[in-house]
């Protein structure tokens, strides 16, 4: 059986990312994939329990070390039970977030070294990277604005703009160095233009692979 594909969705909050997942996975079935949805932090039982210590905004916050050790243990925990199984399977996996999600976070909005992200990645990933991931970009204001009017903020949407105007810049140098994984869309036009400009990501992929 041939392995699936991981794809993962980037980008700050309020670019819209969750509200085009369910999309990617009909057209990915329709071209006869069989795929799954998921996210992180998160994606398996116990990784929730982690992401549920991540952004609860009650209490005081973690250092940005034991933020980042709680994240690479979540994910440890999602490859496990999750992503790798799927992807032997032959399934496709579609995450709403992955690792750059951390050199984002971490690293750019907390300051964290990439070099010390990139120990635990190695150690938690070895080689595992995304076939193909999609960064959705929108200027931080228009994003934070959509993100905060959805219902009660978590401890992440909580940051300051300047946190993630650093997040930001962190995701679009990692996408201009890794040009052939990264598709980089326009998330601050309307809904159905982002959706078409996602949904031709994946059929670019789907090509390579037929």
């Amino acid at each position: 059986m041939a392995r699936g594909r991981f794809i993962t969705l980037e980008g700050i909050e309020g670019v819209g990312k969750s509200s085009h997942v369910s999309a990617m996975i009909e057209s990915l079935a329709a071209h006869g994939r069989e795929a799954i949805a998921t996210r992180e932090p998160g994606g398996s039982p116990f990784a929730d329990r982690i992401r549920s210590l991540l952004i609860d905004p009650a209490g005081d916050a973690p250092s940005a070390d034991t933020e980042l050790l709680l994240v690479f243990a979540a994910r440890a925990e999602h490859l496990a039970r999750r992503i790798l199984p799927a992807l032997e399977g032959g399934q496709w996996v579609v995450c709403d977030r992955f690792t750059d999600a951390t050199y984002a976070y971490q690293g750019g909005g907390r300051g964290i070294a990439a070099e010390r992200i990139a120990v635990v990645e190695d150690w938690v990933q070895g080689g595992f990277r995304p076939d193909r991931t999609l960064l959705l970009d929108a200027p931080v204001a228009q994003a934070l604005e959509r993100a905060r009017g959805r219902g009660p903020a978590d401890r992440f949407e909580r940051e300051a703009t300047a946190f993630f105007e650093r997040a930001r810049a962190v995701y679009l140098e990692r996408a201009r160095r890794e040009p052939e994984r990264f598709r980089v869309i326009d998330a601050s036009q309307p809904l159905e233009a982002v959706r078409a400009a996602v949904l031709a990501a994946i059929g670019d992929i789907e090509a390579r692979d037929d």
